[in-house]
């Protein structure tokens, strides 16, 4: 009898399976029913690009297989810019550019996700983000995570040795993601996080944030 493949074996054999905590654990939750996932695209531009389709795609093909996606377009986290694969600081946008932004990108997910009777799920991390007081995020978030920890991302360390180093405000990115992972588990049952493999330093944060606090 031919073995059934899953979604994981067809990811696998389409190349688009890097880096995973737990391969095993993976495949066993993955068995065991539907599982809500998320992926994040931060809009930095009124556009996603050709990796964010990848991750987009990715999450279509999970639906598909019966499980639960979540599209997250990064209001919150497009204010202050991720430092990954980047050599200098991301200019900072303005609100008006950033919400015309949102909703160029929200569009584009559309034609990609089917969000019709709440197969799917599009949030924006402002939702959460923006409520949120400086003191209860470092609090509730900032006491969680180490400098170590940090600036042992390969992200941080590249950043730190250029010429332009890295600011306090893309220092404390991966700090946002983490938060925004937490918040998802917390509200939408979010098991899992997908992300390109620029994003592993962010995506481990987060799964660290997550079982510090909720064990």
């Amino acid at each position: 009898m031919a073995r059934v493949e899953t979604i994981l074996d067809d990811l696998e054999a389409r190349g688009l399976v890097r880096d995973t905590t737990d391969r095993a654990a993976l495949a066993e939750r993955l068995a065991s029913g539907p599982v809500t996932l998320y992926y994040g695209c931060d809009p930095t531009a009124d556009s996603l690009h050709v990796g964010n389709l990848i991750g987009l795609l990715v999450l279509r093909r999970f639906q598909d297989a019966g499980h639960h996606p979540i599209a997250l377009a990064g209001g919150a986290t497009g204010m202050v810019g991720d430092p990954s694969g980047r050599s200098s600081e991301r200019n900072l946008l303005d609100a008006e550019t950033l919400d015309a932004n949102v909703a160029a990108i929200s569009a584009q997910m559309r034609r990609i996700i089917d969000f019709d009777d709440g197969r799917a799920e599009l949030v924006d991390n402002r939702t959460w983000t923006e409520p949120l007081t400086l003191i209860d995020f470092l609090r509730d978030v900032g006491k969680h995570v180490t400098v170590n920890q940090m600036v042992a991302r390969e992200s941080v360390k590249a950043r730190m040795a250029s010429e332009h180093g890295i600011s306090f405000t893309e220092f404390t990115y991966m700090l946002l993601q983490a938060q925004d992972y937490l918040w998802l588990h917390d509200h939408k049952g979010v098991d899992l996080q997908i992300g390109g493999s620029d994003q592993w330093g962010n995506i481990v944060s987060g799964v660290d944030l997550v079982r510090r606090v909720r064990g």
